[in-house]
């Protein structure tokens, strides 16, 4: 039993550690897999720990790599080595609430559950990431106004989210779905 646990744990993580990848790879902006890894590791990590901490380590890695490799060219002459960029806190407070909203949708793991977590997982990251764009006050006036802006601005940046949310957890969910098929079906004596 501890070989098949320890099989399902690193299949998962291998699983979210791919969809972390996926960043790199071209695509749409916001069309990415953060909010499915968020809600794949909510739906199927035993200890919440781990529910948090692959997700957001996996995030962390690509980041890394983004910020100082595919993004070098637009840091400021000097600045060093980026650990961090100014709007990550929004985007892992987002990854986070979008975690601790899939231990409340995946009581059960079923299709309704998954397009569920995909549209709240999108509405979470477009609220708290616009909202920390305006209030960082390089963009948008600091009033309601301004606030309106910066959330109409967002709404293509949350259909992308959306479709890539689905899209992302279609492959995770519906991908470890056929695996737990094929290698962990366990038959009744």
């Amino acid at each position: 039993m501890s070989n098949k646990v320890n099989l399902q744990f690193g299949v998962i993580t291998l699983m979210i550690l791919l969809a972390a990848i996926s960043r790199l790879l071209p695509h749409p902006p916001n069309f990415t897999a953060v909010g499915a890894m968020g809600l794949f590791g909510a739906a199927f990590f035993n200890r919440k720990v781990f529910a948090f901490l692959i997700p957001l380590v996996a995030m962390f890695l690509t980041d890394l790599f983004l910020n100082n490799v595919i993004y070098a060219q637009y840091i400021p002459e000097g600045q060093g080595f980026m650990w961090f960029t100014g709007g990550s806190s929004w985007i892992y407070g987002a990854i986070i609430l979008t975690i601790f909203a899939g231990f409340f949708l995946f009581k059960k793991v079923n299709h309704l559950s998954v397009i569920a977590g995909s549209l709240i997982s999108a509405l979470i990251f477009f609220l708290l990431t616009n909202f920390g764009l305006w209030s960082s006050g390089m963009m948008y006036p600091m009033n309601a106004a301004g606030l309106g802006a910066c959330f109409a601005a967002g709404i293509p940046f949350l259909l992308n989210s959306i479709l890539g949310n689905l899209f992302y957890g279609g492959l995770l969910f519906g991908g470890y779905y056929a695996i737990q098929q094929r290698f962990f079906k366990t038959t009744a004596a």
